[in-house]
C-alpha cells in the first residue's frame, strides 16, 4: 500500500458499552487518546452531549484538561463545545485556560445544535432561542474576546477574557449543513463537515465555504475536514460484523430509540426488516468499514470528493479492543509516522 499524504484525525464521544460505566467510558477515551497520540494522528476531538445514557462525554473542556496530562504531541480539542449554551466569555476563558496549559495543541471546535433534548437545552441556558443571528453574534464575541479587542461603546471595551496568551485555540465551525459553513466562511474560521451525521450534501457545503471564504487575522485560507464514521478490521467478516452493529444503532436513532450500542449476541442474531433497509440506504454515506486496504480506498475517494488532506474517523464498537484496533489499522493503512517510543512510553 503506497503512502499517503491524509492526515487522520479522531472524535471520540466517550461512548458507554453494553455492561460497561460512564467512568468505563471516560477511561477508555483517555486510553484512546494515549493510543492516537502514539500512532501519529493530528488532532484528538471529544464531544458534547447531555441527558444521555449511552454517552459520557458532557464537558469537553474539562475533558480536554485531563487529556493533555495524558498526551505529549497530539492536538486536542472539541467536536464540538454547543455555543448557545454558553456565554462567549466563558468560553473564551475555559479555552484560553487550556491554550496556556497546552500551548499550540488546542482546538476550539463549536456548534449550535443542542446536543441535547429541547427541554434539557432550556435546562442549560432558558434563554437560548436557537437562532442564527444570536448564534453569529456569539461566534463574533467569541473572536473579539481572543483577540483582546478593545472596541469603542461596547463590553469588549472594558472586559478581557483571561489567563492572558500570546496564542488563541484555532476555531473551528462543525456542522452537518452548509448554513454553518457559511458562518466559518465569513468569520474566517476552519470548517469540519459531519458526515458521520448528514451522509448528503457535504462536499457542496464545503465547496461553497471555500468560495465565499474571507481570510481573518487568525486563518488566511480556507482549512476543512471531514468527520465520518470508521470501522476498520482485520478481516472483511470482522468489518462487516461491526458495520452491521453500527447499521443497528442508526437505526434505532432514526427511529428515536436511544439505547446502549448493540452487543455481538444482539448483532448476530438480529435480522434486518424490509422496513430498516430504508434507514440502511439513508445512512450509507455516513459509515466507512472494511479491511485496511478496503477503507484506505473509501478515504482516498471522500478526501478526493472533498479536496480534503484530513479526515476524522469516529468509531463506536461493543468491544473496546475492537474500537483501539480499528485506529491501529487506519494508522498503518495511512503510514502515520509514530511518536519515539521514549517519549511515548512516558504515559503509558
Amino acid at each position: 500500500m503506497s503512502a499517503s499524504k491524509i492526515r487522520l484525525n479522531v472524535l471520540d464521544q466517550s461512548p458507554i458499552r453494553p455492561g460497561s460505566t460512564p467512568r468505563q467510558a471516560l477511561l477508555e477515551t483517555v486510553e484512546l487518546a494515549q493510543l492516537a497520540d502514539r500512532l501519529g494522528y493530528t488532532r484528538f476531538w471529544v464531544s458534547e452531549h447531555h441527558n444521555t445514557s449511552t454517552l459520557a462525554g458532557s464537558t469537553p473542556e474539562v475533558l480536554i484538561a485531563h487529556l493533555g496530562n495524558h498526551t505529549r504531541h497530539i492536538r486536542l480539542g472539541s467536536g464540538g463545545i454547543m455555543l448557545p449554551h454558553y456565554s462567549a466569555l466563558k468560553v473564551a476563558e475555559n479555552f484560553r485556560m487550556l491554550e496556556s496549559l497546552f500551548p499550540g495543541r488546542i482546538d476550539l471546535g463549536m456548534g449550535r445544535a443542542p446536543g441535547a433534548d429541547r427541554l434539557t437545552a432550556y435546562a442549560l441556558n432558558p434563554s437560548n432561542q436557537f437562532n442564527e443571528k444570536d448564534f453569529v453574534e456569539q461566534l463574533m464575541d467569541l473572536q473579539a474576546y481572543l483577540r483582546d479587542e478593545k472596541v469603542p461603546d461596547t463590553i469588549h471595551e472594558r472586559v478581557m477574557a483571561i489567563p492572558q496568551s500570546p496564542e488563541a485555540p484555532e476555531l473551528w465551525i462543525l456542522s452537518s449543513s452548509g448554513q454553518s459553513g457559511l458562518f466559518a466562511a465569513h468569520l474566517g474560521m476552519a470548517f469540519s463537515f459531519a458526515q458521520f451525521i448528514n451522509g448528503n450534501g457535504g462536499p457542496a457545503a464545503v465547496r461553497q465555504y471555500r468560495e465565499r471564504f474571507r481570510p481573518s487575522l487568525e486563518m488566511a485560507a480556507p482549512l476543512v475536514n471531514v468527520a465520518v464514521f470508521t470501522l476498520c478490521a482485520d478481516t472483511e467478516e470482522k468489518a462487516n460484523e461491526l458495520r452491521k452493529a453500527m447499521d443497528m444503532q442508526l437505526i434505532r436513532f432514526n427511529r428515536g430509540e436511544f439505547r446502549t450500542f448493540p452487543s455481538t449476541e444482539e448483532v448476530r442474531s438480529y435480522q434486518f426488516t424490509a422496513e430498516d433497509q430504508a434507514h440502511l440506504a439513508h445512512n450509507r454515506n455516513r459509515v466507512v468499514s472494511g479491511t485496511p486496504e478496503q477503507v484506505h480506498a473509501q478515504y482516498t475517494k471522500l478526501a478526493a470528493e472533498y479536496e480534503v488532506d484530513e479526515i476524522t474517523a469516529v468509531t463506536i464498537t461493543a468491544d473496546f479492543q475492537d474500537r483501539l484496533r480499528s485506529y491501529e489499522l487506519l494508522a498503518e493503512a495511512f503510514e502515520l509516522k509514530a511518536a519515539p517510543v521514549g517519549e511515548a512510553a512516558a504515559f503509558a
